[in-house]
């Protein structure tokens, strides 16, 4: 932790993994399924993409780093419409 003007500013990781919701189509998933099989992987039967996003942030405040890391989410790296998420601190 570093002191800035006598507050703790703490270093935090957060994962956030974001995939599509059931239903949605995944042709990325799709593509690489067929890949796999014409490589010879038989045995695969479905692959789904999703993306992990390492966010490093300094945080002030713990009560205000999971509404702020839900906010970035939610504005810009998913689309909560087609996507889901998970937050990992």
């Amino acid at each position: 932790a570093v002191s800035h003007h006598g507050d703790e500013i703490m270093e935090r990781e957060v994962t956030v993994t974001i995939g599509l919701k059931k239903g949605i189509s995944d042709p990325e998933g799709k593509n690489v399924t067929k890949a796999l099989s014409l490589l010879g992987f038989s045995s695969v039967k479905d692959v789904t993409v999703n993306k992990r996003y390492v966010i490093t942030l300094d945080v002030e405040n713990e009560e205000q780093i999971e509404q702020s890391v839900r906010e970035m989410t939610e504005k810009l790296l998913a689309n909560p419409v087609i996507h889901h998420y998970d937050i990992a601190w």
